[in-house]
């Protein structure tokens, strides 16, 4: 067997929007440099540069496919270490395999103090050794929260991009819910899920507490090619208490507007918070608790007081109600937007079956089942045509 080396290009990777070159390898992008520029939040930088729904996309007839990686990982001073990120393999558009990339730098991160310590670690490699013989479709799905540098591609047989199938690209938006996390692997967050039964290429600008209505966000998403919108409000807001409702509504207005510079035919769906009962009337901020951290149990609570919300105050409950309210308002010139409460995803009867494990994130079978809901309730329903 002889492997050959296989230049990392743009056309190579599908849901990047740009490819930094570094010292150490490529790092694959969810913002443009000029997004990254005007935020030095570490929060945004972390969860921007984890390549939730980006993949490989070749096609090739190589029985062999090794990636050397560079991963970043995070441990948490007294919790239990976190599981390796997983790198999905899919051929033709089947689950192929799955494994994790060893070695790679981890933040050693201490949440009461604030603390974040980088310690360095070697490339890794991940090799998938029994592919199909034959020209196929294949896509490697990067660890959806870990930062990944791709250092080198090789193949035992020639590469080349996967060709264009007339498939639709999905732009989606969101918080962490968004961006995967407590999925289990990158191809069983929600919005992969989604995309895989509704047939679409997927654009994942999910960024853990980040979805802020920024917007920097507003006018990549303008400037990025997409035959479908969506962008999922409200969740990040009341957890950071970042705004109040005299806010809320122009900046959700100005987001939609700016999207609309650049795509003013384009379906686009709004989506408000899938139910948390924690924040549903109780606004933000919240905060970690880590009375069980030791046993791997975190979860957020909500600081705020009910009472508040009548000063202004946002909770999950005003936010579904101005986002339905802004998009019957802006639907009547705008035939192509549309709504989707995100309780429709996952709402009472599901929390009563699948409880949110840090009253927050959906686990993994959650993420499945609103991945199934979203490709019926927004492609099928609310997208279609």
């Amino acid at each position: 067997m002889t492997l050959t080396t296989v230049p990392i290009t743009d056309d190579l990777l599908r849901g990047a929007l740009e490819l930094e070159p570094t010292d150490r390898g490529l790092v694959p992008h969810r913002l443009p440099a000029w997004a990254r520029a005007q935020c030095p939040d570490p929060q945004l930088a972390m969860a921007e540069s984890q390549p939730s729904g980006v993949r490989l996309a070749l096609r090739t007839a190589a029985t062999v496919v090794e990636l050397d990686v560079l991963v970043t990982r995070r441990e948490y001073v007294g919790a239990p270490l976190r599981p390796d990120g997983r790198f999905d393999l899919v051929v033709d558009g089947r689950p192929a395999g799955s494994t994790t990339a060893p070695g790679g730098d981890t933040w050693l991160i201490d949440m009461t103090t604030g603390s974040f310590d980088l310690r360095s670690g070697p490339v890794g490699t991940v090799a998938f050794d029994a592919l199909p013989a034959g020209e196929k479709d294949v896509e490697v799905w990067l660890p959806h929260d870990e930062g990944v540098t791709l250092v080198a591609l090789r193949a035992d047989a020639p590469v080349a991009p996967l060709p264009d199938r007339g498939r639709r690209t999905w732009l989606h938006h969101g918080s962490s819910i968004s961006h995967g996390s407590a999925a289990t692997n990158p191809t069983g967050t929600w919005p992969a899920v989604a995309a895989a039964l509704a047939g679409v290429d997927l654009v994942n600008l999910g960024f853990a507490g980040s979805a802020l209505l920024d917007p920097f966000t507003a006018r990549t998403i303008r400037d990025t090619p997409a035959d479908v919108v969506s962008v999922k409000i409200g969740i990040n807001l009341v957890n950071l208490d970042l705004m109040r409702l005299r806010a809320f509504g122009p900046a959700v207005h100005g987001f939609l507007d700016t999207i609309r510079d650049g795509h003013p035919d384009t379906p686009l769906l709004v989506v408000s918070p899938i139910l948390c009962p924690a924040q549903e009337r109780t606004p933000g901020p919240s905060a970690p608790d880590f009375s069980h951290l030791a046993e791997g149990r975190l979860r957020f609570v909500p600081l705020g007081d009910p009472a508040e919300v009548a000063s202004g105050k946002l909770s999950l409950e005003v936010i579904r109600a101005e986002l339905a309210r802004i998009v019957a308002e802006r639907a009547v010139d705008d035939p192509y937007l549309g709504y989707l409460d995100g309780r429709e995803l996952y709402g009472e009867a599901d929390h009563a079956e699948l409880p949110l494990p840090d009253d927050l994130h959906p686990d993994a079978a959650t993420h499945r089942r609103m991945g199934e809901r979203f490709a019926r309730l927004a492609f099928e329903r609310l997208l279609a045509g």
